[in-house]
């Protein structure tokens, strides 16, 4: 595993639960609004935190610790997040997984294997708008098959969508509604452009919603929100 930094303690990162945050480094997608450019593109990588290092922390905080969430970058490129996880659940530790669905044979081996406890996935714009809000060209039916393998595999799990001006618009966020076809948990974040982001060329111009442009994506995720309810 290659591990970009570690946050020792958290109350919102793993929903209920006093949690540690291991940040991997490596990702598969270019997202322009990323804020993690440090844990997304090589030339940025500081040098990993030993894994040894990383255990004795988790080790010395069993009894304090609830749950370990795992994020990135992208977990499910390193071919050892297994055997990884595997190792923290041994120390009795509850364990979220963050991830870009994009490697559905990945997340489909962690989930039979019933390793995590929870699951949160983003989605980064409908379909449509997917290539360009990852930065890259996306399988698209890796995306689908990950939300479904989510949905059906009977552990804890959300979606979220970080939503940016010209990524994900009310149209967009309709469409991500139809896609995930009332799931148990969604929400919906508004994107700050301010800050380190991995393309500073669409911090140029107007980037941020206007209050009205917001207004109209709020009332779409109100919809959606009442669907989960029904």
């Amino acid at each position: 595993m290659l591990i970009g930094g570690l946050l020792k303690f958290s109350l919102i990162d793993y929903p209920g639960k006093v949690a540690a945050v291991i940040f991997t480094q490596g990702c598969n997608y270019r997202c322009p609004f990323c804020h993690n450019p440090a844990l997304v593109l090589p030339e940025l990588f500081t040098a990993s935190i030993d894994v040894a290092e990383v255990m004795a922390f988790l080790h010395k905080r069993r009894g304090q610790l609830q749950g370990i969430v795992i994020t990135g970058g992208e977990p499910t490129l390193h071919p050892d997040l297994k055997e990884f996880i595997r190792t923290i659940k041994q120390m009795g530790f509850l364990v979220k997984l963050d991830t870009n669905g994009s490697r559905q044979d990945v997340l489909k081996d962690i989930l039979s294997e019933k390793l995590v406890d929870y699951v949160a996935m983003d989605i980064k714009s409908s379909l449509e708008g997917y290539c360009k809000a990852s930065g890259v060209a996306v399988d698209l039916e890796s995306v689908k098959a990950s939300i479904a393998l989510i949905k059906a595999s009977g552990v804890d799990y959300s979606f979220r969508t970080t939503a940016v001006r010209n990524f994900v618009s009310p149209e967009d966020l309709k469409a991500i509604g139809v896609l995930l076809d009332n799931p148990l948990r969604y929400k919906l974040q508004r994107g700050n452009l301010s800050g380190k982001v991995l393309d500073p060329g669409i911090q140029d111009g107007p980037h941020d919603f206007s209050d009205d442009e917001w207004a109209a994506m709020q009332n779409v995720y109100a919809g959606i929100e009442r669907k989960l309810k029904e």
